[in-house]
């Protein structure tokens, strides 16, 4: 099974060096999406012969970054994508329990969520973000029939065949507003 772990940046000077380093741990596959970074991120990333690189000329959006991480996966023959911010949101510790569950074979799409359980370190979106979230993440379940717990997380594991099955092309944050719709409508089978 060929893994990639693709993270999307825009201006994250300040975290990328920690979280490559953090994620380097526990896989050392590794492309990163630079979104038209203007802080000198774009600069660390390319002075790196470890990782692929793509960088936008300039800010293109978060969707569409993900949309060009799906493609390149699918261009150089991996099975899954694990998708991740690199805003110490996402924490690399849990990539095994990723690899665990893709190994299950059971799944198309495997959701992270920061609401299943308490964080020790109570970093949590602020309560009118996670309003927000809540609402539309039950919308989406009454919808479509899903079950999810956080549809604005970008920590997922996403199985490269299925992906091929959804016609995504929202470039910003609405981007989950069309995935959703598109997984339940492909009949991809969700964790």
């Amino acid at each position: 099974m060929k893994l990639l772990i693709a993270i999307p940046v825009f201006n994250e000077r300040k975290y990328v060096e920690r979280v490559l380093q953090k994620i380097r741990q526990f896989h050392p596959d590794l492309l990163v999406v630079d979104d038209g970074s203007t802080d000198g991120t774009g600069e660390i990333l390319a002075a790196k012969n470890d990782l692929h690189l793509i960088r936008h000329p300039e800010n293109r959006g978060y969707g569409q970054s993900l949309i060009d991480a799906f493609q390149f996966a699918d261009r150089k023959g991996y099975d899954w994508v694990i998708t991740m911010d690199c805003d110490e949101q996402h924490e690399p510790e849990t990539i095994p329990a990723f690899r665990k569950e893709i190994a299950s074979d059971r799944w198309d799409l495997i959701s992270g969520s920061r609401y299943l359980r308490a964080r020790a370190n109570n970093d949590l979106p602020p309560n009118d973000r996670r309003m927000i979230n809540l609402t539309i993440t039950n919308v989406i379940n009454d919808l479509f029939h899903l079950d999810i717990t956080d549809a604005f997380c970008g920590f997922k594991a996403h199985r490269v065949s299925a992906m091929r099955k959804l016609r995504l092309d929202i470039p910003g944050y609405a981007f989950p507003l069309q995935l959703w719709p598109q997984v339940a409508a492909a009949h991809l089978r969700v964790k």
